[in-house]
């Protein structure tokens, strides 16, 4: 278990009952606390995070925080195994939340590589859920070859559809994301590929935070 611990202020994150990948941007609450924000990451699982493979820190600003993978790929095609055309990764975070806030997550920003022959498809998808409460639907965003590029997604939520952590409550807060590769009428010979994965070898996904004071 990891800790990563912010010096200065501003709300706790704000989570989406229904993100959308063409609503407006959410604006941000005006309203900041003053004591520090601790992060825990409770858990990481999947095969698209294999254990170290995957890092989480908080902006200076205490305005998003930032999930970086370096080991996140789904494939497709000769010389791959049957179960490489999908990788998922769930994780859990504990964030400690400064008396008398609450917090949800109002955007996500997803970025990563991928090559694509034609007639091959990928999908990146989503959700997100307090421990104890129900899961949001999956959002996803599909991608057609030929493609062989870096690709970037974004889901927004708005405002009125946000959905806050309990005030009071310590509730893990929970990320579930897929990628998936499907060869289907692409050349046999050729391997598609898409992953969450920069030229450095890690992507980061970030998910911005707004707050709210609890009554």
């Amino acid at each position: 278990m990891s800790k990563l611990t912010v010096a200065s202020g501003i709300s706790a994150l704000l989570m989406a009952a229904s993100f959308s990948p063409h609503s407006s941007v959410v604006e941000e609450s005006a309203t900041t606390p003053p004591d520090r924000i601790v992060i825990e990451l409770v858990n990481v699982n999947g095969s698209g995070c294999p254990a170290g493979s995957a890092q989480v820190s908080v902006s200076p600003d205490n305005t998003a925080f930032t999930v970086t993978y370096s080991n996140y790929m789904a494939l497709a095609g000769p010389g791959t195994q049957p179960t490489d055309f999908r990788k998922n990764c769930q994780i859990a975070l504990n964030v400690h939340v400064p008396q008398g806030f609450t917090y949800a997550i109002a955007q996500a920003d997803y970025r990563g590589f991928a090559h694509l022959e034609r007639g091959a498809t990928g999908l990146q998808r989503a959700n997100y859920y307090f421990q104890g409460m129900s899961q949001t639907a999956f959002v996803n965003h599909n991608l057609n070859g030929p493609v062989d590029d870096s690709w970037q997604n974004t889901d927004v939520t708005e405002i009125e559809s946000l959905i806050y952590s309990p005030c009071g409550a310590q509730r893990n807060f929970n990320i579930n994301t897929e990628l998936r590769v499907n060869a289907g009428t692409s050349n046999p010979k050729s391997v598609s590929f898409m992953s969450m994965d920069s030229t450095d070898g890690s992507l980061n996904t970030l998910y911005h935070f707004a707050w709210k004071k609890c009554p």
